[in-house]
């Protein structure tokens, strides 16, 4: 039986590599280490427990940076006969490893708020103040670093989306603190920590969502397969295109496979470089694997098949 495939063509493109983020990594473990240890001294010595509560977050968001950064390490690594596309995929699996971390420090925080609305607990207001003030400059410093890099680069969003929390949960502190210290308002405290818990859920959610669907081999978010299809079947010769497949290497790469059925396959050659040129600049796809089928054989498959 007569293949149905006797012209094979592949093309490759590659996009450009994601920015270094390897000083924003360092710098922001370095600052939120010195922080964590900071929390934790003036936490005992204010008998606050919500600065002591917060430098366990801020540990876990550390180790959620170690994990980014590592991820990002991992990817820019060459590829080899047993990893052909590299380690890029590592990117989506700490993105994937945040989001949880993140959920589950929420919901850490939501827990010891529910808590203290029973339990209500004396702190030195002044010191929380401050020590709060101090995180909201690092948190929102090191978010900084990565706010370029939040809309392409899943992995980044993630770190940014650590940090950016810390921030927002540091500034929460200022105001309870402010608050509780005019007023002696003791529950004040776990209701901030309740509201900023449900505005970081919002946004940690939607790292899961995306960051699960591309460790599912799901089309990334922003491609329209739709359109990809369109584009194909308007090229010339192109009479059908099957087997079409879009999935991400990566949080910044995505990666193409096709069967293109052409009615003349002198235009093969001349398809490959544009395909994968129009795939790259219009679509964000740098891996495009193109396999041409004549009309002939197609026809022949069916035949057979009947």
């Amino acid at each position: 039986m007569q293949t149905a495939h006797n012209s094979h063509h592949h093309g490759h493109s590659h996009s450009h590599s994601p920015s270094n983020y390897g000083r924003a990594f360092a710098i922001g473990i370095i600052l939120n280490t010195i922080f964590i240890a900071v929390e934790i001294v003036y936490g005992f010595m204010s008998h606050s427990l919500a600065l002591v509560a917060d430098a366990g977050h801020n540990l876990g968001d550390v180790l959620g940076l170690f994990l980014a950064w590592g991820a990002t390490a991992l990817g820019r690594r060459a590829a080899t006969e047993r990893h052909s596309y590299g380690l890029q995929r590592s990117t989506v699996l700490a993105a994937l490893a945040n989001a949880v971390f993140l959920l589950v420090a929420v919901g850490a925080i939501a827990w010891e708020a529910i808590q203290r609305f029973s339990i209500p607990s004396s702190i030195a207001a002044q010191t929380v103040i401050w020590v709060a003030m101090a995180g909201i400059v690092i948190n929102a410093g090191t978010a900084m670093m990565f706010l370029s890099g939040r809309k392409g680069d899943l992995n980044i969003r993630g770190a940014f989306l650590h940090m950016a929390a810390d921030a927002v949960i540091s500034a929460g502190v200022v105001a309870g603190g402010v608050i509780i210290m005019f007023t002696g308002w003791q529950w004040v405290d776990p209701a901030l920590s309740l509201t900023l818990s449900a505005a970081i859920v919002y946004g940690a959610w939607k790292l899961l969502r995306d960051s699960l669907n591309l460790a599912l081999d799901a089309v990334p978010e922003g491609i329209d397969v739709a359109a990809v299809r369109a584009y194909l079947l308007g090229l010339p010769a192109v009479m059908d295109a099957h087997h079409l497949h879009i999935w991400g290497l990566s949080t910044t790469e995505a990666a193409l496979t096709v069967h293109l059925v052409l009615t003349d396959t002198q235009w093969s050659n001349e398809l490959l470089h544009d395909i994968n040129h129009e795939l790259h600049e219009h679509f964000g796809i740098g891996h495009a694997t193109i396999q041409f089928e004549p009309v002939s054989d197609v026809a022949c498959c069916s035949e057979n098949c009947h």
